[in-house]
């Protein structure tokens, strides 16, 4: 994560690989407690408090979302 060039409106780059994508205001917010180094629990905890989300559901979308990061950066 802390390769990625992130800009404040959600456009993502990974020097390393080339690609590019764009992430909305959750998606933004996802990358930059995940490149703080914050484990599943702080971000899950985060989001609960920030979002009003149901605890297992921000789990299981934090999970999704790593997942889908890790598919298309390598």
């Amino acid at each position: 994560m802390q390769r990625l060039a992130v800009s404040e409106n959600g456009f993502v780059f990974d020097p390393v690989t080339g690609n590019s994508f764009t992430v909305n205001s959750t998606g933004l917010r996802l990358l930059r407690l995940l490149q703080q180094n914050k484990d599943l629990v702080e971000i899950a905890a985060t989001v609960q408090s920030e979002y009003d989300a149901d605890p297992r559901e921000a789990e299981r979308d934090i999970l999704e979302f790593v997942a889908l990061l890790r598919k298309h950066n390598g």
